[in-house]
């Protein structure tokens, strides 16, 4: 008898607090054979459900969930007009899903299915901030002594709605000239006072003005910094020919793009180091896999998004592509809490700065969806959208 996909469930859950998880389960015609994906958006989690339910679930009843290619292209070209976040979170529920239900009729980990290993875990890197130089240091001195050898560090900005620092302040108001003027300094205080052998990292999250980040990266070049991410928009892509002929600061970017036209030039033009999208924004595993192979022509490591707004099978998708890829560069991880373990067991495990797979098959990951109802989404008035980000004179600036 033909295997077919005989239902698609959706489950919403927020175990780590205020972050609304969307996952998805695909069952078959094959009893207690169904696999998870993530398809979480969480500024529009109620959208892609909707998504999901109206569109998705009815697309892909009766398909064979072995064809995961052809039912990625039906469902993407189905819609004329396709691409962006919600449809792609969508899909990349469903992909996701395929590729665990694909790994369990092989009885192999998903990895395996790509290709095998090619490293025996994936290296992290984990995040520090505070409202001081010192105190900014000490968290990573502490995230050091846990295993972890790269960390991304933000400070505070007095007065300021500073991205990446919870630091009291003016909660909605920024401005980029005081940040631009803080961050050389942060780096100049942590390279003197840390071993020289932590890497560290640094996001300015699309907020400044294109040309004060040029200015911004060339200051910080002599930091060493592993990597600098997202100095730009997608939107103002064509700023890094610019910024590639006046600094060799390696350059992250791409946790906002959600289609091939934003992050293909980059890679072929070579101006970014780090493809750093999140893989249910684009779409799932299978266009990823395709994005990694692209980089890897032209010496463009990953550093997939692995933020606490994306699920724990989200993590392990991560996870799976990393083990796999030739390019792998590093890995953002989330340091997830005891109540997303006791909704997805299998959740991955951090051991001395590295995740490691725990080679079952599929994803490795399950969803006990009745200890999932234990943590319904939160009454957020913007439904978790953010709230707006101002200059000081009240002109609506970039999150």
């Amino acid at each position: 008898m033909a295997l077919t996909i005989t239902n698609v469930k959706v489950v919403r859950t927020a175990p780590q607090g205020n972050q609304q998880l969307v996952v998805v389960k695909i069952e078959t015609s094959d009893p207690g054979l169904y696999g998870w994906g993530c398809a979480t958006f969480t500024q529009r989690a109620a959208t892609v459900v909707t998504a999901i339910e109206e569109f998705v679930k009815p697309f892909v009843i009766g398909w064979d969930p072995q064809r995961i290619e052809d039912i990625y292209q039906a469902a993407l070209t189905s819609s004329y007009w396709h691409s962006g976040p919600v449809l792609n979170n969508a899909l990349s529920g469903i992909d996701e899903a395929l590729w665990d239900i694909k790994g369990k009729l092989a009885n192999m980990p998903v990895y395996q299915l790509f290709g095998g290993k090619a490293r025996e875990a994936v290296d992290l890197y984990t995040h520090a901030s505070g409202e001081t130089f010192e105190q900014v240091a000490d968290n990573i001195r502490a995230l050091t002594e846990r295993g972890f050898r790269h960390v991304r560090a933000q400070v505070a900005v007095p007065g300021y709605a500073t991205y990446g620092s919870r630091a009291a302040g003016n909660a909605r108001s920024w401005e980029p000239a005081p940040y631009v003027r803080i961050v050389p300094k942060l780096f100049e205080y942590l390279r003197t006072h840390l071993p020289e052998d932590i890497e560290l990292l640094h996001d300015i999250h699309q907020r400044i003005p294109p040309i004060m980040a040029i200015g911004l990266a060339k200051e910080l070049e002599k930091y060493r910094l592993f990597f600098l991410e997202d100095p730009f928009a997608p939107e103002d892509n064509e700023y890094f020919h610019i910024l590639r002929s006046q600094t060799a600061i390696p350059i992250a970017m791409g946790e906002l793009f959600v289609n091939p036209a934003e992050y293909v030039p980059l890679v072929k033009d070579r101006l970014i180091d780090f493809m750093r999208v999140h893989i249910s924004d684009i779409g799932g595993l299978s266009i990823a896999r395709k994005l990694a192979a692209y980089c890897e022509f032209f010496g463009v490591r990953t550093a997939w998004h692995g933020p606490a707004d994306v699920s724990p099978i989200g993590h392990a998708a991560n996870l799976h592509l990393d083990l796999a890829v030739h390019n792998f560069g590093i890995q953002e991880c989330t340091i997830f809490n005891d109540a997303n373990r006791e909704v997805f067991p299998g959740t991955p495990e951090i051991r001395d700065g590295y995740l490691w797979a725990n080679d079952q098959p599929g994803l490795g990951i399950d969803v006990d969806e009745e200890k999932a109802k234990k943590y319904p989404w939160p009454d957020q008035p913007l439904r978790g959208g953010w709230a707006p980000l101002r200059r000081a004179d009240g002109t609506i600036n970039r999150q």
